[in-house]
């Protein structure tokens, strides 16, 4: 079974990202390329576990290392990360629809005391099409 996990893990980025530590070396590699000593210090894991998560994102083509003396060193390879970006990339419809109503919502403020709104708990109605507005604005 543990073999079974093991390929699913380096089988392509969104698993190799899945883990936080993957994802927290991937943060520290966009400043630079770093050796695995640095890398594990600042994570505050073994060197061993480092270079573990460095094999795996390696595989799936995150990272890249090369030979400085006697060091190894990894850097960032993001074209890796296309696959990640074309996915959320679906996503970002909606997120800038959800942006554009709050900005709407946001201007009816425009001009208004805020010292002189209230704000109040609302329940939707479970007919409501309107589920996420969980406060209205009355006048003091």
């Amino acid at each position: 079974m543990a073999a079974m996990a093991r390929a699913a893990t380096t089988s392509d980025a969104f698993n190799a990202i899945a883990e936080p530590q993957r994802r927290n070396i991937l943060v520290l590699l966009r400043a630079g390329e770093r050796p695995v000593t640095d890398l594990a210090q600042e994570l505050g894991m073994s060197q061993p576990q480092a270079s573990k998560h460095l094999r795996v994102l390696r595989e799936v083509g995150l990272v890249r290392v090369r030979g400085a003396g006697k060091q190894r060193l990894y850097g960032l390879d993001a074209r890796g990360l296309r696959p990640v970006h074309e996915w959320a990339g679906g996503f970002e419809r909606f997120w800038n629809e959800s942006f554009d109503r709050l900005d709407a919502g946001t201007r009816l403020f425009d001009g208004v005391d805020a010292s002189r709104i209230a704000l109040e708990p609302v329940r939707s109605e479970p007919s409501s099409r309107v589920t996420h507005l969980t406060y209205a604005v009355h006048p003091r």
